[in-house]
């Protein structure tokens, strides 16, 4: 039962991508690849355009991206650290890069056929920082509560 579950659960996520596909009418490169070159774009151009604390927030919003790659070489049994070092500077010499699952290595995902979908991606950009901030000030609003219940001396 468990089993039927899950191979449905798998042919409807795969019709919902087909769709998006059709929907989108264009694909992102898959296997991180995308990650991995918005985060040098942010790093290397998009930085420099911005000053003080800005600075800060573009870098932090650039390797928070990585947590795609990162969660596909653990989830393929990699060993993360060494998986985005050599991503990242596989990309710096000019390569379109994604992960090749199978064995670590860089991979040029149109090749493989490694796609993701424009919508889930774009959708991944929007939400991420709304989500954050919101985080961001529930701790506020812990932190306040805390202290305003502390006894003044």
């Amino acid at each position: 039962n468990h089993t039927i579950a899950q191979i449905k659960d798998a042919v409807r996520d795969g019709l919902r991508s087909v769709k998006n596909t059709l929907e989108d009418e264009c694909v992102v490169l898959g296997g991180g690849a995308f990650e991995v070159a918005a985060r040098q774009h942010l790093i290397n151009q998009v930085k420099k355009t911005v000053q003080g604390r800005a600075q800060i927030g573009v870098e932090a919003f650039a390797n928070a991206l990585l947590v795609v790659p990162k969660t596909l070489a653990e989830n393929a049994g990699l060993d993360t650290q060494d998986v985005i070092i050599s991503l990242t500077s596989e990309h710096e010499k000019g390569n379109v890069v994604g992960l090749n699952l199978q064995d670590g290595e860089p991979i040029d995902p149109q090749l493989a056929g490694i796609f993701d979908n424009y919508s889930v991606k774009r959708q991944l950009i929007n939400s991420g920082p709304v989500i954050a901030s919101q985080l961001l000030l529930v701790d506020e609003v812990i932190r306040a509560g805390r202290n305003m219940r502390k006894p003044t001396a």
